[in-house]
């Protein structure tokens, strides 16, 4: 390409860059007048709708200044209204504290009048009373002072009267509430210790094969028979009782010893002299074994250990006695029962107290051998063998041969008389316990003013009839007590005897 044609071509791109920027010129100064036109005309319409505005919020103005207005005068007015309201209600108070104000005055004015005629009316009964005084004391012979030491004196008797009643209201209710306890509680143990009726009997027969066994039981001239009578230290009774021989000795033991020779002797049909001996020592041997085996078997049951074996074997022995029927071992073993579970309920130690009622007719095991009361007899034991000085004193105590110093002994006592008293512990012949009511019904009619009496219940209540006319119901009190301490003096008998009285008015009449 030559110089010239870049020339030309230089020549037209400069040409149209003026025209380009002519062009552009033009259209910059078209906009520019185009943006002028339509900001005047914006102005116009911001101007315009700026005084609009200005006239549309002075009259929102004027109608708020309006309304406010209004406002604060209706609001005036409800105060004017208010405050006439209040005014007028002061003054109607004003009134009516003026038209009070008058009353309390004429109020005030009665009362000071009736003051006055009240002490008016002292001053007359002030004089009154003393001239009631003077002419008091010219009638009795007697000052104030006098008068009232006696007034004061009076007024001491009866409250001393009322305490004292009060006393014993609360002394009784106090032993309501005791007895109500001590009933609970030997319930309680009575119903846990399932004993059962006395059946035993104290005197052994032997049931024989046939009525020729008696023969040879006698022996040639009597010799088997003495020869088991000095053995065994029992008398034999033979009779004409058919097949049975009588067992007779006041010793249980010895009893039993020749009951049991007796069966192996009849058993084994060699009875001899040598034999006899022979039989008569094993059989010793075996109760001594079972005498030591039921003494251990007690204080296993019991819970009581520790006990000296010669004491074991003394309880064991017990199983061969028994007292008004009731054998002693199982009442001991009732007793240690009976005094464990009341003992646990009056929070007192269970053992110790099993222990004094397992031990406390120990002395019955050596009556036959040594003079003197099972009781001394079984204290001197316990003391022998070591036992506490709390056993040997319910031992002691437990029939009240001296007073019971501590709970164990107390808890024994009664446990004894519980198990010895309780239905079906003991019995007695008929004619025994006849003659124990007839001699109770005695008593009770021996005292003067008793028109009849009944014993009842077993002989454990004795009803008694006095006679209206001559006791009185303060005097049945003492006749009570009397009649209660006459028995207690001239009878034996297990448990308590309750003393009835009855005092019964009749009237009668006849409508003809």
């Amino acid at each position: 390409m030559t110089p010239l044609a870049y020339g030309l071509i230089a020549g037209a791109a400069v040409l149209f860059f003026l025209i380009g920027f002519v062009l552009r010129k033009m259209t910059a100064e078209r906009k520019i007048g185009s943006a002028e036109a339509e900001a005047k005309r914006i102005i116009d319409d911001a101007a315009k709708t700026a005084e609009t505005a200005k006239k549309e919020k002075l009259v929102e103005a004027k109608e708020e200044a309006l309304r406010i207005k209004n406002d604060t005068e209706r609001e005036l007015k409800e105060r004017r209204n208010d405050l006439q309201r209040q005014e007028r209600r002061v003054v109607q108070k004003e009134e009516n504290l003026d038209k009070k104000y008058e009353a309390l005055e004429k109020k005030e004015e009665v009362l000071n009048q009736k003051i006055r005629e009240n002490d008016e009316l002292k001053i007359k009964s002030e004089e009154l009373i003393t001239k009631q005084q003077d002419e008091l004391q010219r009638i009795s012979g007697m000052s104030v002072e006098d008068a009232r030491a006696v007034l004061m004196e009076r007024v001491e008797s009866e409250a001393r009267h009322e305490m004292a009643m009060k006393l014993l209201e609360v002394e009784q209710e106090c032993k309501d509430k005791a007895d109500e306890s001590a009933k609970n509680i030997i319930a309680l143990a009575i119903q846990r210790c399932a004993a059962d009726s006395v059946a035993e009997a104290t005197v052994s027969v032997v049931d024989l094969p046939n009525d020729e066994m008696k023969g040879r039981i006698i022996g040639r001239e009597g010799r088997n028979i003495r020869a088991i009578e000095t053995l065994t230290g029992v008398d034999l009774i033979i009779d004409d009782t058919p097949e049975a021989i009588a067992i007779s000795t006041f010793d249980p033991v010895r009893r039993e010893v020749a009951r049991m020779t007796l069966e192996k002797l009849i058993s084994d049909g060699r009875i001899h002299p040598s034999r006899i001996e022979e039989t008569v020592e094993k059989s010793r041997k075996e109760v001594e074994a079972v005498i030591k085996k039921e003494g251990e078997q007690a204080t296993y049951e019991t819970g009581v250990h520790g006990i000296n074996p010669e004491l074991i074997k003394l309880l064991g022995r017990f199983k061969y006695r028994t007292s008004y029927g009731q054998n002693v071992l199982k009442h001991s073993i009732e007793v240690a029962h009976i005094a464990g579970m009341i003992a646990s309920e009056l929070g007192v130690d269970p053992i110790q107290a099993k222990r004094a009622g397992l031990l406390h007719d120990i002395g019955k095991a050596m009556t036959h051998e040594i003079d003197g009361s099972h009781v001394q007899i079984g204290v001197d034991l316990a003391r022998k063998y070591k036992e506490s000085r709390e056993i040997v004193h319910a031992i002691e105590a437990h029939h009240g041969d001296v007073e019971p110093q501590t709970l164990v002994a107390m808890i024994v006592q009664a446990a004894d008389a519980v198990s010895a008293a309780r239905p079906g512990a003991r019995r007695e012949n008929l004619e025994t316990y006849i003659k124990r009511l007839q001699k109770l019904e005695e008593i009770a009619t021996s005292f003067n003013g008793v028109e009849k009496s009944f014993a009842i219940q077993a002989g454990r209540e004795v009803r008694i009839m006095v006679k209206p006319d001559e006791v009185n119901d303060d005097e049945m009190v003492f006749i009570a007590r009397d009649i209660a301490r006459k028995i207690e003096e001239e009878l034996e008998y297990p448990g308590q005897i309750k003393v009835n009285l009855i005092r019964e008015m009749r009237q009668v009449d006849y409508a003809k």
